[in-house]
């Protein structure tokens, strides 16, 4: 049975698309089956993984509306080692031809059932706002991952995300929890960032990953080739962190089957 994870964070410009891809690419390179569904209508995630979003036949966005199924529209990049559901540009029009649509936003969440014995872990790479889009993605998921960075705005974006994890906990997806937070672009040169780490640790413990993605030239330059960090470049300080985080991911999932976390009491107190 596969493994939903969402990547999200309301706050933009964290590092979501970057995390996704890395994170696909780490999990493929240890031997997992992966699949990355890109729900943003730029279609990043997608031209990161090493595929033209602009050559595709099939879309997420032909998945959310019922005409081809995630087996028909994925594709898999040879580069990569896992299997895209990408996007492109026709997908910000499905924010509105779903709103007339029953079940609308557990759709994703339908077209992943049945390939659901195809693959180990699905990572949703989400729009950096609560749209249609990205309830999907949290109706169809386990859990949620945070990437944040280690300032002081980024805890007060956290509270918000939170807020709307809970109130999709409440009302159309009991499974769904935060898996836990990942600091990422950190410099422990910087004193401010060292702070709100520690920060961030002291609040919620075991839920902040062991991981750390440091803040590396190699890994922003891999997208202008078309590649996640983690096959651009495999030594490269980034791309060993991902590594490291593909195989804590792989340990935490093991431990899905309790409650609830207790994040959001924390974050209320942040």
């Amino acid at each position: 049975m596969a493994k939903i994870f969402c990547v999200a964070n309301q706050k933009g410009g964290v590092g979501k698309t970057t995390t996704t891809v890395n994170l696909a690419a780490g999990l493929a390179r240890i031997g997992q089956r992966v699949l990355m569904v890109d729900l943003d209508p730029q279609g990043n995630a997608t031209m990161g993984s090493g595929v033209d979003k602009r050559q595709l036949e099939l879309t997420v966005y032909d998945v959310l509306l019922e005409s081809a199924s995630v087996q028909e529209a994925a594709v898999f990049s040879e580069k990569c080692g896992y299997h895209v559901l990408g996007a492109n540009r026709e997908l910000a029009g499905a924010e509105v031809e779903l709103v007339a649509l029953e079940q609308r936003e557990r759709r994703l969440k339908a077209a992943l059932a049945p390939a659901d014995a195809d693959y180990d872990f699905v990572l949703i790479d989400c729009p950096p706002s609560l749209s249609m889009l990205t309830l999907n993605g949290l109706c169809s998921a386990h859990g949620v991952i945070v990437p944040m960075q280690c300032e002081y705005f980024a805890l007060e974006g956290l509270t918000d995300l939170v807020n709307t994890i809970r109130q999709v906990h409440a009302n159309l997806n009991t499974d769904l929890q935060i898996i836990g937070l990942l600091r990422v672009m950190f410099d422990p040169r910087i004193t401010l960032q060292q702070q709100v780490s520690d920060q961030l640790k002291g609040h919620f413990g075991d839920k902040v990953f062991d991981a750390v993605i440091p803040r590396n030239v190699r890994l922003a330059e891999a997208p202008s080739y078309g590649l996640p960090g983690v096959v651009f470049d495999p030594a490269a300080k980034g791309s060993l962190a991902f590594e490291e985080f593909a195989q804590e991911m792989v340990v935490r999932v093991r431990s899905l089957h309790g409650a609830a976390p207790s994040i959001a009491k924390a974050a209320a107190s942040a």
